[in-house]
């Protein structure tokens, strides 16, 4: 039996044995949804097979998985340094060194470490925040300060680097650089910021050469903003869909052309979670400012406002879905996300209506409590979702018109973030290989999701 198992992995190789992948951010298409099949319908009374545990320092960049290895990033604090008393202050030069970790997918091996020292000068200065990507053999990881590196994903070996704030003028955004790098071909498309026109920038993803740059910020705090750049096939034509603090705008991947611009400005640049694609609406929602919802135009590339909502005078009593770091999920007509505090809600696509809300999925088991910030990540998974909080419990719920449904939840790390009032882990887990994987400041977790275990 061991023979045929060897021989099959040779024939099919790694992820045809083990499962599928969760190559870059939100997954292997970008979009929050998890396909592979084989997965549990419940989560197991006596809790999830905990196949291994691996030591990391602070980050919440979660993990990706590609071709039977885990990649990671970390901040390791230089031990004499001091951490700032306001986790808002930009302004403390905080010593530290970022780090890639790449791990055995099977046993959480450490297989390479790259490392260079990086001093933070950020709020909640506490490791990178972007998601690796991995594609044909290769590894790029964006780090806090602007550190664009792209390595071997076998050796960890230097390939090429950039560096946002040197090659470009770019000013850090206030909360670092959090817009996970987007490879789109032979291009690696960045926020980067800085001067002439530097926004967003496409790279060679062989050698790191500019390919074309585009767009201007006059925001001196924010900057590029937070927001993954995204493609949108519309309009008969590839769009690639860039959300900064002063608008939407639409560019041409291949030369970085302006095709449109919805203009938004927003209070404290939070243009953060992911823009989400239905068909031919886009949606994208912020904290202050609220949801927006745009029709783009079936025969050219073009867009105009179908609905926003009216922006909250009291941020805790909001209306629509006001979002600070959670990416929505859009299904059958319908939006699901987290609000500002915490709120579950689920509006209609078309009209931004709120149908319902709760505070279950995003506070500690049995104790509903409003956080400001409060926080679950969403992965859909056929008609059930995975939520993973703030309290580092994996929760496998319905999410449908009529309300929210929880099945089974566990808890996979424990919450080690403490800038805020209250300690949080806030980092996407990875699904891959019928496992999920989730990290907080001290360590990476592998848990089995497989049916058969």
């Amino acid at each position: 039996m061991r023979r045929l198992m060897c021989l099959t992995a040779a024939v099919l190789g790694p992820s045809a044995l083990w499962g599928d992948d969760w190559p870059q951010w939100l997954g292997p298409q970008r979009d929050g949804v998890w396909r592979e099949t084989g997965i549990v319908a419940r989560l197991p009374r006596e809790g999830l097979r905990i196949r291994w545990r691996s030591p990391v320092a602070e980050g919440y960049a979660g993990p990706a998985v590609a071709d039977g290895k885990v990649f990671v990033t970390d901040w390791r604090r230089s031990p004499d340094a001091k951490k700032p008393g306001n986790p808002f202050d930009s302004r403390t030069i905080v010593d530290g060194v970022e780090r890639v970790h790449c791990l055995d997918a099977h046993t959480g091996r450490t297989i390479w470490v790259h490392e260079y020292p990086c001093a933070y000068k950020v709020s909640y200065a506490a490791g990178p925040r972007c998601t690796p990507t991995v594609a044909r053999g290769r590894v790029y990881t964006l780090g806090t300060m602007g550190d664009l590196r792209c390595l071997d994903a076998d050796s960890g070996r230097l390939v090429w680097q950039r560096n946002f704030p040197k090659d470009f003028g770019a000013k850090v955004p206030v909360w670092g650089y959090a817009g996970h790098p987007l490879l789109d071909g032979d291009r690696l498309i960045c926020l980067v910021g800085g001067e002439a026109g530097s926004l967003a920038v496409a790279f060679d993803a062989a050698s790191g050469k500019e390919v074309w740059r585009s767009l201007t910020t006059t925001d001196e705090g924010h900057g590029c903003g937070y927001a993954p750049p995204v493609i949108a096939e519309a309009g008969n034509a590839r769009q690639l869909i860039i959300w900064h603090p002063e608008g939407i705008s639409s560019l041409d991947p291949l030369t970085g052309k302006e095709f449109w611009t919805v203009p938004f400005k927003l209070r404290s640049g939070l243009s953060v979670p992911t823009p989400r694609l239905s068909g031919d609406r886009l949606f994208v929602t912020a904290f202050y400012n609220g949801p927006i919802m745009l029709q783009l135009a079936q025969d050219r590339p073009a867009a105009r406002i179908l609905w926003r909502a009216r922006e909250n005078v009291n941020e805790r009593r909001t209306e629509g879905l006001h979002s600070i770091m959670s990416t929505p999920l859009l299904s059958d007509g319908h939006i699901y996300g987290v609000c500002s505090y915490g709120q579950l809600r689920c509006l209609r696509m078309d009209t931004g209506e709120r149908l319902w809300e709760s505070l279950l999925a995003t506070s500690p088991r049995g104790k509903p409590k409003e956080e400001r910030w409060g926080n679950a990540f969403l992965v859909a998974h056929g008609d059930r979702c995975f939520l993973f909080n703030e309290h580092g419990e994996l929760i496998l719920a319905r999410l449908s018109p009529e309300g929210y449904e929880e099945l089974d939840r566990q808890r996979l790390v424990e919450p080690t973030n403490p800038l805020v009032n209250r300690p949080v882990v806030w980092s996407h887990p990875a699904f891959a290989r019928k496992c999920v994987f989730a990290r907080n400041d001290r360590e990476i977790v592998c848990a089995s999701l497989a049916a058969n275990e």
